[in-house]
């Protein structure tokens, strides 16, 4: 483990946790390295004081969202939230969407900068929000895109709210948009309601590292929104990056962030020098994450071992500058004959394993549920039961049981529940990638 961090800016520490250990001939290497940014209150006021902070909030106005009313008006109130939690100086806007996107506040192409006179002014401004028109979500983007590209804050991001399918937009446009949006700004997007598609949502905020979510319910969006713009206001580092150098032979079979939440990186690497690659993790405050790296090493006998991987968190450099390395850890290979050593699986990577199992295994299994295939239904929520309760994941664990009657946890038997809430399913499938760390012994 070590730390680069400059005295002035936030403290990243990189651990890594593995059995190094391979049986003769063995080649995958698995390591979980946590990744930890702390210290950031220094950094947080001087972010406020250069105004380093972007945010476009994007709010859907289709039509849809007047039915219940309740919608609409949930909108503009998590709106006017989101705006009072704004940390003055950064810069801001809201959006309308529909099948197009037109600026609410403070328009001209132009962002605001918060203060008491611009909140108040964008409050009033979103009392003029009516709901009518389609849905088409990559023009809401494009036109976050192009008010935050105006800016040069360090956190460039976006929030999104949707009540519908994007029904007015063919798949591959919005593809499209978050390829090009990838890397210029995150964003978390919030699905409202229950006619709303949960690939859709979750695709967004996995394209653009942010969260997802449900708020089945309009009363709760504006606590929803406020958490989010606080969670906003606290990052203090933007677009760093997992880089990964290997030897030679030494294959990447996946990255993936395992905690808080699962998410695959390995197709989002991008070269950076010889046999090294950079993986995005976006922006950071104060917050730990963890993921999981598989190694193919080239096959070896008895007694040799090897550096199979250096994971490095770096940042880019200005113009013309090197990235700064802000933490790094390394990950081994030794070949032994000693059995226990050789087949011993370390808690970290076990556990983590069986979180994206969990995540898969959710999917999988309401995917089943709705093809009217029981059998498989049954028996992929049977096992995220199962694993759940093992992980100790008790809030997916209460999830799985509005879906499925446990008959017994520890052995994953269950039915499935007759009928069952669409705003149920809908919740267990967004949250369903959502993770718990590695229980304390």
């Amino acid at each position: 483990m070590a730390n680069f961090a400059k005295p002035s800016a936030p403290r990243f520490t990189a651990e890594v946790y593995q059995n190094e250990f391979l049986p003769e001939g063995g080649r995958d290497v698995h390591a979980i390295v946590t990744v930890t940014s702390t210290g950031g209150a220094a950094a947080r006021r001087a972010a406020a004081d250069r105004g380093a902070a972007a945010v476009v909030i994007m709010v859907d106005c289709s039509g849809s969202m007047e039915y219940p009313p309740d919608k609409m008006r949930g909108a503009r109130e998590a709106t006017a939230a989101a705006v009072d939690t704004l940390r003055d100086g950064t810069a801001f806007a809201v959006v309308a969407g529909t099948h197009e996107a037109k600026e609410v506040y403070p328009g001209q192409g132009r962002l605001a900068v918060a203060g008491p006179a611009t909140r108040a002014q964008a409050k009033e401004a979103l009392r003029g929000l009516r709901s009518g028109g389609g849905t088409a979500i990559g023009t809401w983007l494009r036109l976050a895109d192009g008010l935050l590209r105006q800016s040069s804050a360090a956190i460039r991001h976006g929030i999104l709210l949707t009540d519908g399918r994007n029904e007015h937009e063919e798949p591959a446009v919005l593809r499209a948009t978050l390829d090009a949006c990838a890397g210029r700004f995150t964003c978390d997007a919030r699905g409202v309601g229950t006619d709303w598609e949960v690939k859709e949502v979750t695709g967004i905020a996995g394209a653009l590292l942010g969260s997802a979510d449900i708020v089945a319910d309009p009363a709760h969006l504006a606590q929803d929104f406020t958490r989010m713009m606080e969670n906003v206001m606290g990052k203090e580092v933007a677009d760093v990056a997992l880089r990964l150098w290997t030897p030679v032979g030494v294959e990447i079979q996946y990255v993936k962030q395992v905690a808080p939440a699962v998410q695959d990186l390995t197709g989002r690497r991008t070269e950076a020098g010889p046999r090294a690659g950079d993986y995005p993790t976006g922006s950071w405050g104060d917050e730990s994450r963890e993921y999981h790296v598989c190694v193919r090493v080239p096959s070896a006998s008895v007694g040799q071992e090897m550096l199979a991987a250096r994971a490095t968190l770096v940042l880019p450099g200005a113009a013309g500058e090197p990235p700064s390395v802000l933490a790094q850890g390394l990950v081994r290979a030794v070949w032994t004959d000693d059995l226990a050593a050789s087949t011993a699986i370390s808690p970290q990577v076990a556990h983590y394993t069986g979180q994206a199992e969990l995540a898969q295994a959710i999917q999988q299994g309401l995917e089943a549920r709705k093809l009217g295939d029981v059998d498989g239904a049954t028996a992929k929520l049977g096992r995220a039961v199962q694993l759940a309760s093992a992980s100790g994941n008790a809030d997916t664990a209460r999830l799985l049981a509005k879906v499925v009657d446990v008959v017994d946890a520890v052995a994953g038997t269950v039915r499935l529940k007759a009928k069952v809430a669409d705003a149920d399913e809908m919740t267990l499938e967004t949250r369903s990638t959502q993770t718990v760390r590695v229980k304390k012994t």
